[in-house]
């Protein structure tokens, strides 16, 4: 479990195919992780599978993770957001986020105002669906306000403002017009539709 608070910008060392997986090295610069370990990168729940003192940690990924999220577009030399699972004493800045990815959203456009960045994420109407304004969302494992909602490009349309601390300490300032980031949506949207299901059937 996570919270949506980047922690760090690792750098990716080592991007690997192995037939329909991908095999990824990152600089995360931790020297206390452990074999087995969860770490949320770009917002997506992965397992340390190799590490060693200096913070480089390798994970799997699988085929089904590259199929519905962005990971397969990594590349050495590119960065991506890192997130270490919560503890019980942790305090929980954001929201509770899986690291379970449901989708992509696509940046469509990005004003600068007034020191801040306002971004507009453009998502699959199976996705907005879930989304309220001034809900929770998380992109690429930021989590984030919707300030508000519209339908464009066939798509439920987010628009989101992001802070200077979170511009200039997250990825999101590489990302260009038209990248796909990682969209998980509140958990608890997806719960309370599937347990009102029996009540809307004819």
């Amino acid at each position: 479990m996570f919270s949506g608070i980047i922690e760090k910008r690792a750098r990716v060392s080592l991007a690997a195919p192995n037939g329909g997986s991908l095999e990824i090295e990152l600089e995360s610069g931790w020297p206390d992780l452990s074999l087995g370990e969860s770490i949320a990168v770009n917002g997506v729940c992965l397992t340390v599978t190799q590490f060693d003192g200096a913070g480089r940690a390798r994970f799997f990924i699988s085929p089904e993770t590259l199929a519905r999220t962005n990971l397969g577009g990594l590349a050495v030399g590119q960065y991506a957001n890192l997130e270490r699972a919560v503890t019980l004493d942790t305090r929980l800045s954001g929201h509770l986020v899986q690291g379970h990815v449901d989708g992509l959203a696509r940046l469509v456009e990005r004003v600068e105002a007034d020191g801040a960045y306002k971004h507009v994420f453009v998502l699959p109407d199976a996705l907005g669906r879930y989304c309220v304004e001034k809900g929770s969302i998380a992109l690429n494992g930021i989590s984030l306000t919707i300030n508000d909602l519209d339908q464009r490009d066939g798509g439920v349309a987010v628009l989101v403002t992001i802070i200077p601390h979170t511009w200039e300490h997250t990825n999101l300032n590489t990302l260009a017009i038209g990248n796909d980031l990682n969209v998980e949506v509140d958990v608890m949207a997806k719960y309370v539709e599937r347990l009102c299901l029996p009540y809307l059937k004819p």
